[in-house]
């Protein structure tokens, strides 16, 4: 059900991205609609590169590339629809490999960069992409496909250009990371656009649909510290408790989460109200709080913005683009950001490049915590998921261990888009149902 959703949800913003580009077509010359096609390709570009990144099929240790049809998928991403697609068109449209995409991605970028350039008016709101994101979005794309002309051919030179762009992100944008204060702010933490950290994010107003709903929304599932939605009713979001105690208790992001009773940190959380102290056990987040801190109000605390990129991305991004080019050089940028942004005590004690990576990543898994992006680096660098140890928080249903990339990361193609696409309907991605056993600890 939950592929279920991406895909129907993807394809419908998706479907929205192609209808501004058909209202507002290259040809047209004055600068709102060049701004307003910058806009569409821009989002066009987020959502292909997510939606590739997802459902592109990579080696794993428990299935196989060639799927029930004995067609092969190593490396096809989904079908590409754009604004000039017919619908006959659609109903015989392949996945596109790995390639294809990124070509495709990459001019949407491109042109959007160019027209952005060439209007000076600025973007009305931060739910709107301007250069600075789609230089950020140069540098997720940058970053998948140099994993794959590593994987493939073995050629690391495209780091670089990933590195640049990132640099390119965090000067264009103006921004800069975020500090104790705002981090764990009680009333605006993970709610409010007008933080300078934020590059791009979106908008829930009081008056949308979901917001109404009352529980349909991301302070519905993401806050704990509501007396409403289903995160306060029990499926509360919680950290790794792996991930949380790799976190150094000088590092004011460990305040994010409850701590277990009796650490150094237990009793130094700050929450929205004190209330929820005896609701929410050792590990739960307080790290997205309800707008305004409203905990009571689902018009005031749902109708909150959600980052959709922040400028301690671009950071992470640079320091492991260049390490794989040289290890002491994305060292250095992770010790340097570190050291200014979040603790000045932190050294980074690894040399070799994996263990640089690795220690990159870690510190970027925590920095971005529930902001979607994990997911993409354990896929691109072939990490291992480790759910299943002593101390495990997971459910013991969920407690599955993995030798490099899981194979559920790549992500299965519903069925009702084979039933109305042929080219997709042999092409599926292996099932990855039972390919892992749980561990009892």
């Amino acid at each position: 059900a939950s592929v279920q959703r991406i895909w129907n949800i993807h394809t419908k913003i998706i479907l929205a991205c192609n209808k501004a580009a058909s209202v507002y077509p290259a040809d047209l010359e004055d600068n709102y609609s060049h701004g307003a096609r910058a806009t569409a390709l821009a989002f066009r570009a987020m959502l292909y590169l997510d939606f590739a990144r997802w459902y592109e099929f990579l080696p794993n240790n428990n299935t196989s590339a060639t799927n029930a049809y004995g067609n092969n998928v190593e490396h096809l991403t989904v079908p590409i629809v754009t604004e000039l697609t017919t619908e006959e068109e659609a109903g015989n449209n392949p996945r596109a490999d790995h390639p294809t995409m990124f070509n495709f991605i990459l001019s949407d970028l491109q042109k959007a960069e160019g027209y952005f350039s060439e209007n000076s008016d600025g973007r009305l709101s931060k739910a709107l992409p301007d250069l600075s994101v789609v230089y950020g979005l140069y540098a997720r794309l940058y970053m998948w496909e140099a994993g794959y002309q590593e994987e493939t051919t073995g050629d690391k030179s495209l780091y670089a250009t990933a590195a640049e762009y990132a640099r390119k992100a965090i000067t264009q944008s103006g921004c800069t990371p975020l500090n104790e204060a705002e981090w764990t702010n009680t009333a605006t933490g993970f709610n409010d656009m007008s933080s300078n950290s934020w590059m791009w994010g979106m908008q829930y107003m009081k008056e949308d649909r979901v917001v109404t709903s009352g529980i349909l929304n991301w302070t519905s599932w993401m806050s704990n510290e509501t007396d409403y939605g289903y995160a306060i009713a029990g499926a509360f979001a919680m950290i790794d408790a792996s991930l949380y105690n790799s976190i150094n208790d000088r590092d004011f992001r460990k305040l994010s989460y409850v701590a277990p009773e009796g650490s150094v940190l237990s009793g130094r959380e700050t929450f929205v109200s004190e209330h929820f102290k005896p609701q929410l056990g050792e590990y739960c987040s307080l790290k997205f709080r309800p707008g305004s801190g409203n905990y009571i109000d689902p018009k005031v605390g749902s109708a909150c913005a959600v980052p959709l990129m922040r400028v301690e991305e671009m950071y992470f991004i640079e320091a492991e683009a260049k390490a794989h080019a040289n290890p002491a050089d994305g060292k250095a940028l992770l010790e340097s950001f570190m050291q200014q942004n979040r603790y000045a005590s932190y050294r980074c004690n690894a040399s070799s490049e994996e263990d640089v990576i690795e220690e990159i990543i870690l510190q970027k898994r925590i920095e971005l915590w529930g902001e979607g992006q994990s997911f993409f680096d354990i896929k691109r660098l072939n990490m291992s998921v480790i759910r299943a140890y002593d101390g495990s928080n997971y459910s013991p249903a969920q407690r599955y261990n993995t030798n490099g990339r899981p194979a559920w990361m790549n992500f299965c193609i519903v069925e009702t888009e084979g039933n109305n696409n042929e080219a997709v309907k042999d092409w599926n991605n292996p099932d990855p149902s039972g390919c892992y056993t749980s561990l009892k600890y």
